[in-house]
């Protein structure tokens, strides 16, 4: 049970994007049946001559799945009836393809006015790049996002699908506006997003610092400001500081390294100093943080409360005392392959988490609960 029980959702996502919307609902208690191809199902399942990727498990826990073709009447017709009573339907097909499935907005909430439709595109409904296709590094790049995480000298695509899994959160929130709306007016909505719309947004500093200081952000610009840094230490591992503004920050580090002078270093003299001699101030620390190992410098530096951390792996995650305290690690013992282990919805209400999971559907695994006793028989399609 969440603050979603009894909202029912039905997501025709692939990939990403919408069934990480979809995944977000399902984690707040709504009831998301994701309605898949037959055949194949969502693209993301493909792996390894199997269906149920490690990608796809991802964005689909907390699900139902159904397989339906909505193009052959009799499964159109099922699925109409499931339309009939939802709350909320979703999908991130380019622009056209919702209208070949039978499945477009003004067909589904002529059946249910009260239905929240969220399309999500790759670039929005109109302009010159409408129909072109999106994915996560497509979306990065054209929204000017990409160029902050790439280095200038090694120009490489770094970490994972941000665009994607951002895309799914503003279609999220929308759905979630839309619902407490319809509360008071009845009807539903048309939400829209995509993927270069929302990138824009989540890049916001970015924009803003063009706008109001005309100055165009680089890779460096938000460490340099915020005085972040990593620094590998005698043992090969990496540590993270970040300085930020207070001085008592860098006169407790100055003790940590053994150097209580170096703040009289024309380059550590004051917050703008040290944002101007950036490089510096990263080659004067770095072969001090080469000389211990990093438990050490957890251990010094949580002493002087300097704000740092180990740059951790998944395995270190997991296994570390805050998250085991918190519980971020859930299970599902009876997953179709084994347990299903993943990180926990973030959020509590009233100090109560979501401490249970349900694993990743098979493709069609409830077909026969939700679509078979709406199937018309042969006579009533006829």
């Amino acid at each position: 049970m969440g603050p979603l029980s009894g909202i029912t959702v039905l997501e025709m996502g692939t990939f990403i994007t919408g069934p990480a919307a979809g995944m977000l609902l399902a984690d707040l208690g709504a009831n998301v049946i994701k309605v898949e191809q037959t055949g194949g199902g969502d693209p993301f399942r493909a792996f390894k001559g199997g269906l149920y990727s490690p990608h796809f498990q991802t964005y689909n826990r907390n699900k139902k799945s159904i397989a339906l073709d909505t193009r052959q009447e009799a499964d159109r017709i099922a699925f109409d009836r499931l339309v009939e009573t939802a709350d909320v339907f979703i999908q991130n097909f380019r622009p056209g393809v919702a209208t070949k499935l039978n499945v477009d907005p003004a067909r589904l909430q002529s059946i249910n006015p009260r239905l929240i439709y969220a399309s999500i595109s790759g670039f929005g409904p109109e302009g010159p790049d409408r129909d072109r296709p999106a994915f996560d590094t497509v979306a990065q790049a054209a929204s000017g996002f990409l160029r902050l995480l790439v280095n200038p000298a090694n120009p490489r695509v770094v970490g994972p699908a941000i665009a994607d899994a951002m895309t799914g959160f503003y279609a999220a929130l929308g759905i979630l506006a839309a619902l407490n709306e319809r509360n008071s007016t009845g009807k539903g909505r048309l939400v829209e997003t995509s993927m270069f719309e929302a990138m824009c947004h989540f890049n916001l500093d970015d924009f803003t610092h063009l706008f109001s200081a005309n100055e165009v952000m680089g890779p460096s610009s938000r460490p340099h400001v915020s005085q972040s840094y990593v620094f590998e230490c005698s043992d090969g591992k990496w540590i993270a500081l970040h300085m930020s503004s207070p001085p008592k920050f860098w006169e407790n580090l100055a003790e940590a390294v053994g150097k209580p002078d170096m703040l009289s270093l024309p380059m550590f003299e004051s917050r703008e100093a040290r944002i101007a001699n950036y490089e510096n101030v990263v080659a004067f620390l770095a072969p001090l943080f080469k000389q211990r190992a990093l438990s050490e410098w957890c251990n010094s530096l949580t002493r002087l409360e300097v704000p740092h951390s180990p740059v951790r792996s998944s395995l270190d995650v997991v296994a570390c005392d805050q998250a085991q305290a918190l519980g971020i690690v859930v299970e599902d013992p009876e997953g179709p392959f084994g347990a299903f282990k993943t990180i926990r919805l973030p959020i509590s209400f009233d100090g109560e988490r979501a401490d249970t999971v349900t694993a990743p559907p098979l493709l069609g695994a409830d077909n026969a609960e939700i679509v078979d006793p709406l199937r018309p028989q042969n006579s009533e399609a006829a």
